[in-house]
């Protein structure tokens, strides 16, 4: 329909809302990774920018090959920054043996998943909204278990809060929660300021640094795959940009309503924390303090461990999820 024209010949029809700028990691940045046989899946979802821009998200989905072997369980395992997939591949195996599925998307902006070139494309809600859709809209998942990591809490426990009768049980190891009144520490505000000067910024090193043990230059190089040179890297560049640090953030408020219902949810909550952590907040104590589906948990610290715990003691983490899900049931 044609729009209608003013007095003076302008017209009022509405000007077209222009599409996000995507981009797609090549294929051929992921070939022959260290350590990585998982078949890639995708779904594709709505970008939120009122141009209809659609989202391509990679996914892991590995499940026991023999059905009778499985036991009901799906663990969705969730990353953090500014690692992706990559970081559960010691993880996923020995609960695919224990029988469980396992399902470990790419975030947008990392890993396989597309990646806005825009970092301000990159809100705290749109990453709810894009994991929301992916998982819930998108693979259906239900009765979840679910392991969140850093940036992997800040989300996962958006979507336990507005949806609790998706989960199961929760393992939240090096993550926290914050709303914008609580101090995050040094260590956060060293971090805020390297994410945004480092020049270049080098997830692999990122990785190593928050690691007890020394990473192969093989797996380094894995954490820098998907991120070919600059422009593919805004959304980990933003992502700690957009942790609340004050209590008039944008995302503030949106946290504070969640804790009102994480602070009455039975489902149950482990935490899984390791000894050598760096500190980003003190999720470890708030959770088992606040959340009533954390008390009498065999919570654990899991030793000789850095903040990616998955590279130090991936199995180990691995055996915590399978335990849990037995006590549990």
């Amino acid at each position: 329909m044609a729009g209608t024209d003013t007095h003076d010949g302008a017209s009022t029809r509405p000007a077209p809302v222009e599409g996000m700028t995507v981009l797609r990691t090549p294929e051929e940045r992921f070939q022959d990774l260290s350590d990585y046989p998982f078949t890639p899946h995708y779904v594709e979802i709505d970008a939120g920018d009122g141009a209809g821009t659609r989202l391509r998200v990679h996914y892991i989905d590995e499940r026991p090959a023999d059905p009778a072997k499985a036991s009901g369980e799906t663990v969705l395992l969730l990353h953090g920054e500014p690692s992706w997939s990559y970081l559960y591949r010691h993880v996923i195996p020995p609960l695919v043996a224990a029988g469980h599925r396992c399902v470990a998307p790419d975030l947008v902006g990392f890993g396989r998943s597309d990646k806005p070139a825009d970092r301000f494309a990159y809100t705290y809600q749109r990453h709810v909204d894009w994991l929301r859709e992916t998982v819930f809209d998108r693979l259906g998942l239900r009765d979840v278990t679910m392991v969140c990591h850093d940036w992997g809490g800040l989300l996962g426990l958006r979507l336990l809060a507005t949806s609790p009768d998706r989960f199961r049980r929760v393992v939240a190891t090096n993550t926290s929660f914050p709303t914008g009144d609580q101090n995050l520490g040094g260590a956060f505000a060293t971090w805020l300021q390297l994410s945004q000067r480092a020049n270049p910024f080098d997830p692999g090193e990122v990785v190593d640094r928050g690691t007890v043990s020394e990473l192969d230059p093989a797996v380094r190089a894995a954490y820098v795959a998907p991120f070919p040179d600059e422009s593919y890297l805004q959304g980990a560049r933003q992502f700690p940009l957009l942790v609340p640090i004050v209590p008039f953030d944008e995302a503030a408020p949106a946290n504070r309503t969640a804790w009102t219902v994480l602070e009455t949810l039975k489902t149950p909550f482990m935490c899984a924390f390791s000894d050598n952590d760096y500190g980003v907040g003190d999720g470890n104590r708030i959770f088992r303090s606040r959340i009533p589906g954390a008390a009498g948990q065999a919570h654990t610290t899991i030793t000789n461990a850095g903040h990616f715990v998955q590279e130090d003691q991936g199995p180990h983490l691995a055996a915590v999820i399978d335990g849990f899900i037995d006590s549990t049931r």
